[in-house]
């Protein structure tokens, strides 16, 4: 995993990659992890890596829950790089 020494949410709070219930609170912080994501040179190696490990929670590669458990059960199941 040494991309994750390159990854964007390494200067960010890391609460907010691991946002509790779905109040406004959440989803803000949510939605603010995704935007660092966004502007991450490592997002696709996160996203696999969370998809292969199948990470039950939060945000990785710009995927929330949800948005993790969708492609897994459509078959998206990538390599750990």
């Amino acid at each position: 995993m040494e991309w994750s020494n390159r990854a964007a949410c390494l200067s960010a709070e890391p609460e907010q990659f691991f946002p509790v219930g779905g109040a406004a609170a959440a989803q803000w912080e949510s939605a603010a992890a995704k935007a660092v994501c966004a502007r991450c040179d490592v997002l696709a190696e996160c996203r696999d890596y969370a998809l292969a490990t199948r990470q039950p929670f939060g945000v990785w590669g710009g995927l929330d829950e949800e948005e993790r458990r969708a492609l897994l059960a459509e078959g998206a199941v990538p390599a750990v790089r």
